[in-house]
């Protein structure tokens, strides 16, 4: 397995460019299970872009990161793996269906990151092929925290495949949220992620959405810093949410939860239309 050590997070701009260039390309290559491996052996948190991926996110303020934070650590590598040439698909158009998160105990804030990066072998699925980004963080060596970032590449799909989905919880509204237009911007300056979906109604209208739409793992860390608000999170659990329908911006939502907050759910103002899922299990 092929390997590619970084001294520092690759920059976004040069890799939005790259993301590009590589959706442009012709398919050339077969999938590879045992594709290349990103390394980024030593990350030291910048507290001032922490302090404004909790604001835009809801986590207050702690000795430890919020669980969902790494992911924005590991984001670059993401882009960088997904627009390398030896990566099987085209990266702009993936949708993204869920996420999986693993905390083996909290990470302090000042603790030095080693993060790595890898895509899992592909599976099929009746709407294309489906893959995961797997990050891994650790710190002195120990394995604190992964995460699994299920995508879907579609194509013509197989109608007999299975797709793994969470069960819809039926949950009332505990909290209603007013999303205001600017959030995908705002959620895009800490994590990097500038799809174009989630900045601007124009933009967004390109690729066929009404508007703008808020980010996935926006959502997710919303729904844990409200739970973790309300009930508290273990120091050790595994977090998993599928994301159903795209939030439009602006919007008013509904969040739900059950006691102690293993499972929970964002809907629509009206609670008709489910926007995301999510089970949370204590280890």
């Amino acid at each position: 397995m092929p390997t590619r050590r970084y001294d520092d997070s690759p920059g976004l701009g040069s890799l939005y460019a790259r993301t590009v260039k590589a959706t442009l390309r012709k398919a050339e290559y077969e999938p590879d299970a045992d594709g290349l491996t990103l390394e980024l052996p030593e990350v030291v948190i910048d507290q001032d872009h922490l302090a404004s991926y909790r604001e835009v996110t809801g986590f207050a303020a702690g000795p430890a990161l919020p669980v969902t934070y790494p992911h924005v650590l590991a984001f670059p590598l993401h882009l960088d793996l997904m627009s390398d040439p030896s990566f099987p698909y085209k990266p702009m158009g993936i949708v993204h269906l869920s996420n999986t998160i693993t905390q083996y105990r909290p990470i302090p804030l000042h603790a030095d990151l080693a993060i790595t990066v890898h895509s899992g072998p592909e599976r099929a699925h009746p709407k294309g092929t489906v893959f995961d980004v797997l990050s891994e963080v650790r710190v002195f060596g120990e394995l604190v925290w992964t995460d699994s970032t299920t995508l879907l590449s579609r194509s013509a799909g197989d109608a007999s495949a299975h797709a793994s989905l969470l069960k819809d919880p039926a949950l009332d509204a505990v909290a209603w949220w007013d999303l205001r237009g600017n959030l995908g911007r705002r959620y895009a300056g800490v994590s990097g992620d500038r799809n174009p979906i989630h900045l601007f109604k124009l933009s967004a209208q390109a690729f066929g959405f009404p508007r703008q739409i808020a980010h996935g793992m926006w959502a997710k860390a919303a729904a844990l810093a409200s739970i973790e608000r309300a009930v508290g999170l273990p120091d050790a659990f595994e977090v998993r949410v599928d994301f159903r329908k795209p939030v439009l911006l602006p919007s008013r939502v509904q969040f739900g939860y059950s006691p102690g907050g293993s499972d929970f759910a964002l809907y629509d103002e009206k609670h008709e239309l489910t926007h995301l899922v999510g089970k949370l299990t204590e280890r």
